[in-house]
């Protein structure tokens, strides 16, 4: 059975990934992640990765994470955010996000998605208005 290939990311692996500086780690991804990471993070980008550190010391210490919610959606995920769960809020309920070494350069609201697949019941059977009057079977 073939080994399971380590991850990289545009030829660096997870490890070197987090040791990069901002300003490096932002050369790396594409162009419209790259200029909001030029343009600076904001206060609540800054508070939510000083919340996401702080859980992880906990969970290094205790082995237990504690919930992380956020109504940030549009932070750049980041190399040293890989492991960590977070609650994201799709407008209605949080979403539990697991972030992984793959959603790298990706945004968190992405991966909390604010619309669902409508499903339309049967004709007939808690259906539109029009729909009322087909003969049942």
């Amino acid at each position: 059975m073939a080994a399971a290939r380590e991850f990289r990311y545009r030829g660096l692996t997870l490890e070197e990934l987090q040791t990069l500086t901002l300003d490096k780690l932002a050369n790396l991804l594409s162009s419209r992640q790259r200029r909001t990471l030029k343009r600076g993070l904001k206060e609540r980008h800054r508070k939510l990765l000083e919340r996401i550190r702080k859980a992880k010391e906990i969970k290094e210490e205790t082995g237990k994470q504690p919930t992380i919610k956020t109504h940030v959606r549009d932070l750049v995920i980041l190399p040293e955010m890989v492991g960590v769960t977070v609650h994201v809020h799709n407008g209605k309920e949080y979403v539990p996000v697991t972030i992984r070494a793959e959603m790298i350069g990706h945004y968190l609201g992405e991966f909390a998605p604010t619309c669902k697949k409508v499903e339309h019941g049967e004709p007939g059977l808690k259906a539109t208005r029009s729909s009322m009057f087909l003969p049942l079977k």
